[in-house]
């Protein structure tokens, strides 16, 4: 049988700078991934700090915030409740809660019968509208104000703390017939 010898044609030397600036390229490429992955945190962060605006900062800065979408939050005002179940239109208006509450049902009623908050319209189109929009709910609403100065809601949402309260731990559940 014929032995094969086999020759590297390629020096170990070349080989050797060709492993190295791949491993440069690829840190490099890791890092700039890693920058920018960095930045969209950091980004999304200070923009997304606060989940909505209230009714009154929304009303003082409207030069600021017109033409942009903002969720906005503020207690309804049940009387206002205006619906046309034919063209599935909603219009309402909401004031402006306190800034800091303890008790969420305690600052919708405060807002709602405050009659130095500020009111605001909002109208919903092509929605039915919600059970929990009734009085005192808190609406947190995404939209644009109209420079007719109502704002126009696209998404609504709606907290009624009334319906969701829970009886304290120290409190026992009473059974029928006992």
């Amino acid at each position: 049988m014929a032995q094969a010898t086999w020759e590297k044609s390629v020096s170990s030397a070349k080989i050797t700078s060709k492993a190295s600036g791949g491993r440069w390229k690829f840190l490099i490429g890791a890092f700039l991934i890693l920058g920018a992955v960095g930045y969209l945190v950091v980004s999304g962060m200070l923009s997304g700090a606060r989940y909505y605006i209230s009714v009154a900062e929304l009303l003082n800065n409207s030069e600021r915030y017109a033409g942009q979408t903002v969720r906005v939050s503020g207690a309804v005002i049940g009387d206002t409740i205006a619906y046309d179940s034919e063209n599935l239109l909603i219009d309402f208006t909401v004031v402006s809660m306190p800034e800091e509450y303890t008790n969420l049902a305690d600052a919708l009623h405060y807002a709602v019968n405050d009659p130095t908050a500020q009111r605001m319209q909002v109208h919903v189109d092509n929605q039915v509208k919600p059970e929990l929009l009734q009085h005192e709910a808190q609406a947190i609403m995404t939209g644009t104000m109209g420079t007719d100065g109502i704002f126009y809601v696209s998404e609504l949402n709606l907290k009624c703390p009334s319906r969701f309260t829970e009886d304290g731990p120290d409190q026992s559940i009473a059974q029928p017939g006992v």
